[in-house]
């Protein structure tokens, strides 16, 4: 991931709180700007500013703006008054503060203009009080030092200043009000200041000057100044009244900013909160205003929103470093924009993430094939010395009515549609599919309450039996995992599979089918003994994976009283090869302790010999071509290899079975060729409950 450019990288310590996460990353950004006087050793300033940070958010969440006023005002307070902190400030703030867009987007830009108020204020009132020492001191009691400092605040500061008498007459005036009237210090010094105002503004300006002689301390307004050459100049003005030792009204200080400057001040900031530093281009905050604004009675009547998803990103910055990283990010955005200019908004979304919004498109081809054309522009390479650099994007199309249409419910199906391009093979386009996405959602809903489902005992083992096909007595029962869920039914166990895997609840349901299915082959041995079929179970790579995995089956065994020799693992035919070999130690320890071990090939072909080496297995298990080419009117060459493959087997000297066997034909044809045991449609379609399989032993 790349930083954006200007920004402070926030900690990645899970441990610490977001706000001193968030302080953190401010106190970088403002660091450089932060004067010595300020005396804020760098873990004091954090610990200030993870103040503000709830302040600011008390002010997002809540649409209240005094609280991001007062944060402003605490910066005047401890020191931080330079023009550069509190624009990084703004700049951090709004690119770092909004956790929630969608609802918290229309109060960011009132908070970011109350914290600037609350800085302007302050430091008015801050530089009001200097100038007032400075008035009303005599000379002699105000040291050298003192009076240094001070004439260098009156005069660098950007606020225009002008000191008068109680009749109005200006004593004096710093370089920023001669500046912002054109005038000179001769000009103005001796002049009455009501003067300077344009006339229609006269009479407030005297009522202002009346609330300050009853006792106000301070008065601000808004007002218009007459520039020498006649222009007229809109101004904020704060007024403050000054007393002497005896409290008798002895000077005014008035402070004028230029409401042109603030207004500039004001856009910059909006810019810098709704723009991506890097690229230049709109950042999430805005896109998501605009696809706010599309769902309006009065937007367009379609939409297309078209996300590029980059391809593995960070091996760009793993490989090269994150400035390279940003100047493939800045090619993205060119590219991006040969395309889209004139015809969407574009954004960038995400650290390695482009969002284009398409108002009325002509129709889908038409955007598919910019899509296309974008992709085609992505894959020409960046070229860092002898390096060429090139990215593939994957790209989700929605497109679809506007009006009525959620921002939110878009972003989702758009995120939706570019995990399908990924999911595919990346560096391609998907189009969203609303009845995929309502089956993904319903298969997901189910996922998700696997939890729940268990918490309720809705799970349940069936068992599907293993016949000898030299006698048809029961040898052994496969357990299968069951979810007899409430609205969608009995769940079989490969659908049961695949929820539990995007969930990870696969060790879960794991363990406890373990303990389960024990229990029942537990109670089968101890009421028909040697009669009892063995357990069989399949055990997935992920099950290998958890740590936990021998002390669950021993648990399973020392609690049902199921003999070790009587519980049978089955291995997928890929397992071998993706587990560690301190996990091929673990099978080893279980079969050396008796639990068996029987790799099951599906689909058939040699069985590896570098598998049968790395774990001890107890058997081999078949199903599909090597079952089905035995069917009376194989092919010949299908039933050649069938017999070629169970005739090789053979020579491994371990018990072979077979699955899935259909006919007495099959069967009896596996016989011939030494196979021990089978299961299938032949014994019957449905699985046996654990009733039912006791009803079956029990039989003479």
């Amino acid at each position: 991931m790349v930083e954006q450019a200007g920004t402070a990288r926030l900690g990645d310590d899970p441990r610490e709180s977001p706000d001193t996460r968030f302080a953190r990353g401010w106190a970088a950004a403002i660091t450089p700007t932060v004067p010595s006087a300020a005396d804020l050793p760098r873990g004091r300033l954090e610990e200030l500013l993870a103040g503000f940070a709830v302040d600011l958010r008390t002010a997002l969440r809540h649409d209240r703006p005094t609280s991001a006023r007062r944060v402003g005002r605490g910066l005047v307070e401890h020191g931080l008054v330079s023009a550069e902190t509190v624009e990084r400030t703004i700049a951090f703030v709004g690119e770092h503060l909004p956790t929630d867009p969608l609802t918290e987007n229309k109060h960011l830009i009132a908070v970011l203009g109350a914290l600037a108020a609350g800085f302007s204020d302050a430091l008015r009132t801050h530089t009001a009080q200097q100038s007032g020492i400075k008035s009303t001191r005599s000379g002699e009691s105000v040291a050298r030092s003192d009076e240094a400092k001070f004439r260098a605040v009156f005069q660098t500061t950007a606020l225009a200043i002008a000191v008068s008498d109680m009749n109005g007459l200006i004593l004096d005036c710093n370089e920023a009000l001669l500046a912002m009237l054109d005038r000179t210090t001769d000009e103005l010094v001796g002049t009455v200041a009501r003067d300077l105002v344009h006339p229609d503004e006269r009479d407030m300006i005297s009522r202002v000057a009346q609330q300050l002689a009853t006792g106000r301390g301070h008065v601000r307004a808004e007002t218009r100044l007459v520039r020498a050459d006649g222009e007229v100049v809109d101004v904020l003005v704060a007024l403050a009244m000054l007393r002497d030792d005896d409290g008798a009204p002895a000077f005014y200080v008035t402070m004028i900013e230029s409401l042109d400057e603030v207004r500039a001040l004001q856009a910059q900031l909006v810019r810098q909160s709704l723009h991506d530093m890097l690229t230049g281009l709109a950042n999430r905050t805005q896109f998501v205003g605009w696809l706010e604004g599309v769902a309006g009675s009065k937007g367009p009547a379609t939409l297309a929103l078209v996300v590029f998803d980059l391809d593995g990103f960070r091996v760009v910055n793993d490989a090269f470093g994150h400035d390279v990283g940003n100047l493939v990010l800045t090619t993205v955005a060119r590219h991006l924009r040969s395309v889209f200019d004139g015809i969407g908004q574009l954004a960038r979304i995400g650290p390695d993430e482009f969002g284009v919004l398409i108002r009325d498109p002509a129709d889908v081809p038409t955007v598919v094939a910019l899509a296309e054309s974008a992709v085609d522009l992505l894959a020409e390479p960046v070229w860092v010395g002898e390096d060429g650099i090139g990215v593939t994007a994957s790209v989700g199309i929605v497109v679809q009515a506007a009006r009525g249409a959620d921002a939110v419910e878009l972003l989702r199906c758009v995120d939706l549609t570019v995990r399908w391009a990924k999911d595919d093979g990346k560096a391609q386009w998907a189009l969203y599919d609303h009845g995929r996405d309502q089956r993904e959602r319903a298969r997901m809903r189910l996922a998700a309450s696997i939890s729940g489902g268990l918490e309720q005992g809705d799970f349940r083992v069936d068992y599907e039996p293993v016949h000898s096909l030299a006698d048809g007595s029961l040898l052994a029962v496969e357990a299968r995992l069951r979810w007899n869920h409430p609205t969608e039914g009995l769940l079989d166990p490969q659908t049961l599979v695949s929820l539990s895997t995007c969930t990870g609840m696969v060790a879960r349901l794991g363990e406890w089918a373990i303990g389960q299915a024990c229990a029942d082959a537990g109670r089968w041995h101890a009421e028909f003994g040697s009669a009892a079929p063995v357990l069989s179970m399949d055990l997935s790579a992920r099950q290998c994976q958890e740590p936990e995995l021998v002390a669950t089956v021993r648990r399973a065994l020392r609690e049902s009283g199921l003999p070790a020799g009587m519980l049978q693992f089955e291995l997928g035919e890929q397992l071998p090869a993706l587990i560690s070999d301190d996990q091929v130690d673990e099978l080893t320890f279980l079969a050396d302790h008796g639990v068996r071990l029987v790799l099951d090939q599906v689909g058939g072909g040699n069985v590896p010999v570098d598998r049968l080496r790395r774990i001890p297995l107890s058997g081999v298990k078949f199903q599909g071509s090597p079952v089905y080419g035995l069917a009376e009117g194989a092919n010949r060459i299908d039933e050649s290899a069938a017999v070629t493959l169970l005739s090789w087997t053979r020579t491994l000297d371990v018990p072979v079975y077979a699955a899935g066997v259909r006919t007495e034909f099959e069967a009896r044809r596996l016989a011939e060729l030494g196979v021990t045991g089978a299961q299938g449609p032949l014994y019957g379609s449905s699985w046996l409950t654990f009733d039912e399989v006791s009803a079956l032993l029990g039989r003479p």
